[in-house]
């Protein structure tokens, strides 16, 4: 199953990027509350949850993208594979998030995720202006 996120923000994609880009900010990811990240492994923690590992896999500041795969989680996961592009436009730029998760029964999970995160990024966003 494949969840593909695009949102468009009114603002630098530098600005964006440095939020989204940035593998040990975890203000943005709804639920976590701290992040240690060893240069390879970001290690989220959820209290009350766990916590969840991610291999960095890509990472480019240059055209703003990241890739990365969750391989230890509070659910199971058979696979996990997601991008992240922050895309500049005439309107400010356009962040495409794109995840492949196998079981599907996750999907419903991560999208909810995902928008929560959405509405996180835009919250900073609005702080920094």
């Amino acid at each position: 199953m494949t969840i593909l996120i695009t949102e468009q923000f009114e603002c630098d994609a530098d600005q964006l990027w440095a939020i989204v880009g940035t593998p040990d900010r975890v203000d943005w990811v709804p639920g976590v509350k701290d992040c240690v990240y060893d240069g390879e492994v970001r290690t989220l923690f959820l209290p009350g949850a766990g916590k969840i590992k991610e291999r960095i896999l890509d990472r480019n500041a240059e055209s703003r993208t990241m890739s990365y795969s969750c391989f230890d989680s509070p659910v199971p996961l058979e696979s996990h594979l997601a991008s992240i592009e922050v895309r500049p436009n005439a309107k400010g730029c356009e962040l495409v998030w794109e995840t492949t998760v196998i079981p599907e029964v996750n999907e419903p999970f991560i999208k909810q995720s995902k928008m929560g995160a959405l509405v996180q990024i835009a919250s900073i966003l609005e702080n920094i202006s």
